[in-house]
């Protein structure tokens, strides 16, 4: 009884301790920690605060009852959704649509941030790198209207050159078949710069000590990058894939928003959009809350199915 004690107490004034020691740190930091400080403000006002709101999928709303004066309604909104014919469409289209993006968009910036690594000549390097990353800050409203500049089939470049090789004229933003690679390529061109920065970031840990030892024994520049420089980022590359499965049902509404033409709609409608759509334009507001909450906790699932399985195989995590 007597060693219990001991060891309880010994707990107890250890964890003050520790909680001393902590308090004291952040004083010596408390400069650091202020500039942190807008940062947690706007987490807390624009991530957490919110999170209340999802009461609303659970209600059946009245303005003049608010979210929490109105009545209970149960699961009712994420039955209806389940069983509209929208459920599978918009699910359907944003899956093909995260899809194509992990597959083609996720490794881009990989090999671009092994290509400049490559690049031996200082100013060149410096120079694709700045062009690949000015895209990052232009807005999708801005691509959008540059794409519907070069395609349109009045005056359009596309256009011009097609007539001159005597074809007709085309409205490509609005061709169905046309959606799928405006999307991809779009999303590449504006984000493989600004991606590959992580990538280079994690290129510069490598030991290069490991460079000269493979140098020495034979093996050329395409055997470094295969043997050394991929499997000394691949951790980088297994969190980076987990948090792009995580947000496999986003898939970019704002660009998907303003890339959508009627006659698209089929394909281009995906869960944002549909949210969107039901509760600016509709007032649905529970029944958008609603499938805003059902993509949230599918999409905890994939990143704890796929953490799981990336630590199993890869041993490469989040947590």
């Amino acid at each position: 009884m007597g060693v219990s004690k001991g060891k309880s107490v010994l707990t107890v004034n250890e964890k003050k301790q520790n909680r001393k020691r902590l308090w004291k740190e952040i004083k010596k930091h408390k400069v650091l920690y202020l500039f942190m400080l807008p940062c947690v403000i706007w987490l807390l006002v624009f991530c957490y605060a919110p999170m209340a709101g999802n009461i609303l999928a659970f209600k059946n709303y009245r303005f003049d009852l608010g979210i929490f004066g109105s009545e209970w309604a149960g699961l009712k909104h994420f039955k209806a959704f389940m069983s509209s014919p929208e459920f599978w469409l918009t699910i359907r289209n944003t899956l093909i649509i995260s899809g194509l993006k992990i597959l083609f968009c996720f490794p881009a910036p990989i090999i671009l941030a092994l290509l400049l690594n490559e690049v031996r000549a200082p100013k060149f390097k410096r120079a694709i790198q700045t062009m690949s990353y000015l895209p990052n800050f232009v807005s999708w409203a801005v691509v959008v209207s540059l794409m519907t500049a070069i395609f349109t089939p009045y005056g359009g470049i596309f256009n011009d050159i097609r007539k001159s090789m005597g074809l007709e004229a085309i409205f490509v933003m609005g061709e169905k078949n046309a959606f799928y690679p405006l999307v991809i390529f779009s999303d590449m061109w504006k984000g493989v710069g600004w991606g590959s920065i992580v990538y280079l970031a994690a290129i510069t840990g490598v030991d290069q000590g490991l460079y000269e030892a493979a140098t020495i024994d034979g093996a050329n520049r395409w055997q470094c990058t295969w043997h050394i420089t991929l499997p000394g980022i691949s951790t980088t590359i297994g969190i980076m894939f987990i948090m792009a499965v995580g947000g496999i049902l986003n898939a970019g509404y704002d660009q998907i928003l303003l890339l959508q033409q009627p006659a698209n709609t089929q394909i281009s409608q995906i869960l944002d959009t549909y949210i969107l759509q039901t509760g600016i334009r509709y007032g649905k507001f529970e029944y958008a809350t609603a499938i805003g909450l059902f993509k949230s906790v599918f999409s905890l699932i994939l990143v704890s199915l796929t953490n799981y399985l990336t630590q199993k195989y890869a041993e490469v995590g989040l947590w």
